[in-house]
């Protein structure tokens, strides 16, 4: 049972290490306890306060004070110096020398920050040693001592900005006017007239101070460096999560601030209305960015820019990301559970167990997103998406549904971006042995038949590679198979054919099979275990509208339901341009081409060009490329009006080409692609498949089932 310290006076405690899974801290007073190493998933922190004790923040403000007393220290022991080596007049000048020095380093370290300030400093003091070698006698040591004293005041004035924000961060801002009182007895000894520049100095240090630790802790990028000092001093003492597991823990309005979440796990980790977030001292965690700790208090990040960024485990369930950009950026194990992105910029994101469920996704971009099994979809609320960003050259994001009058309806749209397969690839090189992988793949589907082990695919990867795709079951351990397949593989492949025999002799007949099966892939035969089906839909802007993706969403869900669905693999290309065709009978090499859009009898197959304008692509071009993929392709579907004249032409290279006699309608062509890839799913002929098609469209209503015709090559 999960221990409760709900309201508790906590000050102070140590909890190290101790395995404190969802326990209730609610509204309990942890300043200073310390929960370094402790495993605390699912834990609630609501209400509670975290920090420094009273105690030990006096303690921090003391140190403080004795810090910046020995600064002030070095500082007047530098003017004294200036005075002590310089004659009557020169330590004048040396003393106003002093000044414009620390003005130019004030100045400096406010537009460019505290670094380049002390760099302008120190090329300012190489300079003076190099005047105060060539000077002559005292003018020389008086310039030198000059610079020394601006040297060390400009370490002081560092020091001052550092812990005045410190003491910000502390609750103890009186220090200030120590630092004053110490610049002012570092030019005391000046002379006549110098004692009202000393508190004038003084002042400056104040008001210079004040605005450096005001800017830092704003969050200026300028004055980061100054930030983390204030912060890191601040949190000395205070709540430490120092490497603890606080994945999906709780802190919903609770005050951080001065904890150390250095090194911490913070998976889903709700910090929804916490107080004083910035002041906390985040280490490498995602707490270290501004903007990301805007969005977790908040859940407000409209339109903002997180491109690029380590967001793996973030948690903004709820938050309105409307117009926000994540391109390239790790959104891996995130909750975005309930947020909405819609118009979000999710191209490239890293999407790997990321809990979409209840979002709202409804004109996101998702061109090239890497989603997995894993990615939970439940309940997305999403109208369309785009699948790619508009350019000036391309401005068609290519919208989905097709139809700018159609939308995905409630859960359509986790079932139709969702991957199928969830696969355990097993890559081989140097000297594949066919009958090595068949024997270690049999043994181990044997040993681990709750994997559901299914061979899918078999791909040879350039020269003396190959590659072994499976199909596993939804929970399987990838890398234990992956791992006690080749301990099994390896010490085979080195095999004599009589030890080989010997292991045969109790197999049964399936590791031969599997083993020529491979052969052939490696010998390059016309022998797939999967047959690829590739979709190429075209819909130009200037014709009339079709409902593509509703053919394309019904074609996919019935393969998924086939009784032998692992034995096909669907590629989709959508708003296909002439080139685009090309290239994706090279990529995929599939064994079926499934054509869906418009044709114009003898004129050709109507495609898209760069704008998404109507290109007509001529039909004895089209049957020659075909012909150049003659060796794999089997079948070729048009699904469009008149394109008959195109089967003709193509059949004189692939076995079977089916086109439209005349001009068919929408739902027509539907019905028949589904009754088409339905019979296919279940192993039946093209021939069967395509009757079985045409009686689709009849049992629908639909007087249009002599429109389809098949082609044989004779």
């Amino acid at each position: 049972m999960p221990q409760d310290y709900s309201g508790q006076n906590l000050r102070g405690r140590s909890f190290r290490g101790m395995n404190l899974e969802e326990a209730n801290f609610s509204g309990a007073d942890i300043r200073s306890a310390d929960f370094s190493g402790a495993i605390l998933i699912g834990a609630d922190f609501s209400d509670t306060k975290a920090g420094l004790q009273k105690r030990w923040a006096i303690f921090l403000v003391l140190v403080s004070w004795l810090l910046m007393g020995i600064s002030g220290f070095l500082s007047a022991f530098a003017g004294i110096l200036v005075v002590v080596l310089t004659p009557d007049k020169s330590y004048k000048t040396a003393a106003f020398a002093v000044v414009i020095i620390l003005i130019i380093f004030c100045f400096v370290t406010i537009r460019q920050g505290i670094q380049v300030g002390l760099g302008t400093v120190a090329v300012a003091g190489a300079v003076a040693g190099a005047v105060a070698g060539v000077g002559a006698g005292a003018r020389g040591y008086a310039l030198l001592g000059a610079f020394a004293g601006a040297g060390a005041g400009a370490g002081a004035f560092a020091l001052a900005v550092a812990f005045t924000g410190a003491f910000a961060v502390a609750g103890a801002g009186a220090f200030a006017l120590a630092v004053a009182v110490a610049v002012a007895v570092a030019v005391a000894g000046a002379g006549d007239g110098v004692g009202a520049l000393a508190f004038t100095g003084a002042g400056v240090i104040l008001l210079f101070s004040t605005y450096i630790s005001w800017r830092a802790l704003k969050g200026d990028p300028k004055h980061a460096l100054i930030r983390e000092i204030a912060v890191a001093f601040a949190a000395s003492g205070g709540t430490s999560f120092r490497k603890a597991n606080l994945s999906n823990a709780n802190f919903t309005a609770a005050t951080l601030k001065s904890t150390d979440f250095r090194f911490a796990i913070l998976t889903c980790t709700n910090f929804h209305k916490t107080k004083k977030l910035d002041r906390v001292r985040p280490g490498a965690t995602y707490l270290q960015k501004a903007q990301v700790r805007q969005v977790l208090v908040t859940n407000f990040g409209v339109d903002q820019n997180f491109d690029r960024q380590d967001l793996r485990g973030v948690n903004f369930k709820g938050a309105n990301l409307v117009d926000a950009s994540f391109i390239s950026a790790d959104l891996s194990e995130a909750n975005l559970q309930d947020a909405d992105l819609s118009r979000a910029q999710l191209v490239q994101t890293q999407l790997e167990g990321t809990d979409f469920t209840g979002a709202t996704l409804t004109g996101a971009y998702i061109r090239d997103w890497n989603i997995t099994s894993d990615t939970k979809f439940d309940g997305v609320r999403c109208e369309y998406v785009y699948m790619r960003l508009p350019t000036k050259e391309n401005p068609d994001p290519l919208r989905k549904p097709d139809n700018n009058k159609e939308v995905f309806k409630d859960g359509e749209f986790g079932d139709f971006i969702k991957p199928i397969f969830d696969t355990l690839d097993l890559y081989h090189n140097q000297g594949v042995d066919p009958r090595a992988i068949a024997i270690s793949f049999k043994q181990l589907a044997e040993n681990h038949p709750e994997a559901e082990l299914r061979i899918v695919g078999m791909e040879v990867k350039g020269e003396d590679k190959f590659l072994l795709r499976a199909q596993t079951a939804p929970d399987t351990d990838k890398s234990q198979l992956s791992q006690e397949y080749f301990e099994k593989y390896h010490p085979l492949k080195g095999s004599s054919d009589q030890e080989i025999k010997l292991l045969l002799q109790d197999q049964n007949s399936k590791i031969h099979n599997l083993e020529t099966s491979i052969q052939s892939v490696l010998q390059g035969d016309n022998y797939y275990t999967t047959k690829t089906i590739l979709i190429l839909t075209a819909n130009p802007k200037t014709t009339t509208s079709l409902r593509l993706d509703e053919e394309v969403r019904e074609i996919d869900a019935g393969l998924k339901r086939a009784k032998k669905r692992e034995e096909f693999n669907l590629r989709q290309c959508w708003a296909v341009r002439v080139r685009d065709i090309s290239q994706a009978l090279l990529d995929f090499e599939p064994h079926i081409v499934h054509f869906s859009g418009h044709g114009s009898g003898n004129d050709g197959l109507a495609l898209e060009d760069k704008i998404g304008n109507v290109q007509l692509v001529d039909t004895v071009a089209l049957a020659e490329l075909f012909k150049l993929f003659t060796p794999h392709v089997e079948c070729v579907l048009l699904n469009a009006c008149y394109s008959e004249a195109q089967a003709d032409a193509i059949v004189k290279h692939i076995p079977y080409v089916i086109g439209m006699s005349q001009e068919i309608g929408d739902q027509a062509s539907i019905e028949f692609a589904i009754g088409f890839y339905a019979a296919l799913g279940a192993g039946k002929s093209i021939e069967f498949s395509y009757e079985f098609g045409c009686s689709a469209i009849r049992l629908a209503g639909i007087a249009e089932h002599l429109t389809p015709v098949l082609k044989k090559k004779q």
